[in-house]
């Protein structure tokens, strides 16, 4: 059974518990099981198809309803204000700290976090997504404000960070917890690239704005109170409309609570995890150093490279918004990481601005392929009642591998260069490509059998 009781009229969760007769179809699909390397994902297959008997034979019921667009503007929003931080390494720099140093207060703060985030998951599972989701959203605000207002290398500037990483990773936790819980389970790979979409629609907003904001003021302290200030602004936004969209929730605990770690190991969803882990190190050398390698070029700034990258994810992520149910997740996983492979590798030979357009091109075709096999395929095997800890345990993974980057790709710009921190991103994502797809990619994914049986029955 369902961890919530939604009375939104969007909701469209199904009660799995209820006995249901066996069909032809679902002996078709628990025979195709007999090929699936984990018990779980049949376990998946099995579930999902016997949800898919209480509906109709006709089209579904959409999935992009009120409550998905106001969870989609809400997004763009939440990522228009993390891309207004991007400059984060900058304000380090202008304080008189390294990229090392930098480096470091990212992992202490990913420590911070990931230590919170343990209990985040089970707090979601147990009192539902709306109190947490509120709770996140101010933390992140105080979080963002912490890192300018003291204007220092002291604990105000560790804590701040600590709080906005927290903040922003329950904040994207609970909002896809939410989303899935409101479409059938087939659909969440769907629906999670969909929502994310808007995500590359902020990457566009908070970079330009961000180079805006640079072109226009001094290297002063004040230029990062207007960043900083927006993205906290952002973030109110943000809050208020996530009290509207959930007002209505209800949520009710229908098992006992259990801790993060006997969850993972129980329902642990195998090398998916691995590739979250590499997700979160490209992450941190773009959104951490990249600015700061623009600079030292004497470039405008980022907001090409984001832009690109944006712009490029967001098409590729709606034209392939079925594509994981024709193709399969691993496949598609393999893909994206070829594209982060080729992308950061190109960063290497960057000299002028218009030459991030490229590099860009491939991570955000990358971005789009990526993200939400890599989530639906993490939660995958936790079931509904442990939607939201299985959620926070994959984006502890991605924070992750930025946590054990960091102060090695600061201290490598610091030692060696720029090109050789991006060299060294591309030839992990290589290792993990090469890895996964010996090990994972050619494993049965349940949304293929799903589409084959439904489109049989149809």
């Amino acid at each position: 059974m369902s961890d919530q009781d939604n009375t939104s009229p969007a909701s469209a969760t199904q009660d799995t518990s209820t006995t249901q007769p066996v069909s032809p179809e679902t002996n078709n699909a628990n025979s195709a099981c007999i090929s699936v390397p984990q018990a779980s994902l049949c376990a998946a297959v099995s579930s999902d198809i016997t949800e898919s008997q209480t509906e109709s034979i006709g089209p579904e019921p959409t999935i992009y309803n009120r409550i998905f667009w106001w969870a989609y503007i809400a997004n763009l929003v939440l990522v228009s204000a993390n891309a207004m931080t991007f400059r984060f390494a900058e304000l380090i720099n202008l304080l008189g700290g390294t990229q090392q140093l930098a480096g470091m207060i990212v992992s202490i703060g990913v420590i911070s976090a990931l230590v919170g985030r343990l209990f985040l998951g089970q707090w979601i599972d147990r009192f539902g997504v709306r109190p947490l989701w509120l709770i996140t959203s101010v933390i992140m605000i105080v979080g963002v404000l912490m890192l300018v207002v003291p204007a220092s290398l002291g604990w105000s500037m560790y804590l701040g960070r600590s709080l906005f990483v927290f903040g922003i990773g329950g904040m994207f936790a609970c909002s896809i917890t939410h989303i899935q819980n409101h479409v059938p389970a087939h659909r969440r790979t769907e629906v999670i690239g969909s929502l994310g979409s808007s995500g590359f629609l902020g990457m566009i907003v908070g970079s330009q704005l961000g180079d805006i904001i640079l072109t226009n003021t001094s290297d002063n302290i004040l230029r990062y109170w207007i960043l900083f200030g927006i993205a906290a602004l952002f973030a109110f936004v943000y809050l208020l409309i996530v009290c509207w969209i959930t007002r209505k929730d209800v949520h009710t605990a229908h098992h006992e609570s259990q801790s993060a770690l006997p969850l993972l190991i129980k329902y642990w969803p195998g090398g998916v995890m691995l590739v979250a882990v590499m997700m979160g190190m490209g992450f941190t050398s773009t959104t951490v150093f990249l600015t700061r390698y623009a600079t030292s070029m004497g470039l405008r700034g980022v907001g090409t490279y984001f832009t690109a990258y944006a712009v490029t994810a967001f098409f590729i992520r709606v034209m392939t918004r079925h594509t994981s149910k024709i193709y399969g997740r691993h496949r598609m996983i393999i893909v994206g990481m070829s594209g982060h492979i080729i992308g950061h590798f190109w960063l290497c030979f960057v000299t002028q601005e218009w030459h991030f357009i490229l590099p860009a091109m491939c991570s955000g075709f990358a971005h789009a392929l990526l993200f939400p096999c890599v989530v639906s395929l993490g939660t995958e095997t936790f079931p509904n009642q442990y939607r939201g800890t299985g959620t926070t345990l994959l984006l502890c993974f991605l924070d992750l591998g930025g946590l054990l980057s960091a102060p090695l790709l600061g201290s490598i710009i610091d030692h060696v260069s720029f090109p050789a921190m991006f060299a060294v991103t591309a030839l992990c994502y290589l290792m993990v490509t090469l890895f996964y797809t010996m090990t994972t990619g050619r494993k049965i994914d349940p949304e293929m059998l799903h589409h084959a049986s439904r489109s049989k029955k149809n």
